[in-house]
């Protein structure tokens, strides 16, 4: 699946093709590694939180239920900032790690 920012970059590409900075061969099997490590990171805490979440459901903790939902979405958005400025930085030639 391509990203917004993959996307947009083949209609700029087809409009200009000179304006777009072509990605080497490492570079996009970095962006990939990126893409599956970030997917595997977020899975983790989701499966984490969402033991927690059934715990607070089972116990009827409604207080809980909602912080623990909003920690789940709180990390979602920090590891999708994270791996889109890890993948930036591959693009522009730097090294992710």
């Amino acid at each position: 699946m391509k990203s917004a920012y993959e996307l947009a970059m083949e209609r700029l590409q087809k409009e200009d093709p000179d304006s777009v900075p072509t990605l080497t061969h490492e570079q996009k099997e970095e962006l990939q590694r990126l893409e599956e490590s970030y997917k595997a990171k977020t899975a983790e805490r989701e499966v984490f939180l969402q033991k927690q979440l059934t715990e607070a459901r089972s116990k009827g903790d409604p207080e809980a239920v909602a912080q623990i939902e909003k920690q789940m979405r709180n990390e979602r958005d920090r590891l999708e900032e994270e791996k889109e400025a890890a993948k930036e930085k591959v693009r522009q030639g730097k090294s992710a790690s």
